[in-house]
């Protein structure tokens, strides 16, 4: 579930990111990576969209919604709205009935 904290000021985020070792994060990372420390994390975008095997374009068409907009659901950065939140779900849990919808 997001979280309901207030978005930084310009004057927080600044003072964040002086503070911030960018070089020790990504070495961490990577360490982390290589020890199989990582969790990859699927949208449910993208999962509804590999289960209808679908390109990303195809399935944007499908929905009628923009590319760019498909790659911001399936890259976390925008939330889908109530229709198409629906129709994700039925695309992740019954990919044929979706296709078959769409084929008529």
């Amino acid at each position: 579930m997001p979280s309901k904290a207030k978005p930084l000021t310009d004057a927080q985020l600044r003072a964040y990111e002086s503070k911030r070792d960018l070089a020790a994060e990504l070495l961490e990372s990577v360490q982390q990576m290589k020890a199989g420390k990582t969790v990859v994390v699927s949208s449910p975008a993208v999962e509804a969209r590999e289960r209808t095997g679908l390109s990303q374009s195809q399935f944007a068409a499908l929905l009628g919604v923009s590319v760019r907009t498909l790659q911001g659901w399936e890259q976390g950065r925008k939330q889908p709205s109530g229709a198409a939140r629906t129709l994700l779900t039925i695309a992740r849990t019954n990919p044929k009935a979706l296709l078959a919808v769409a084929a008529k």
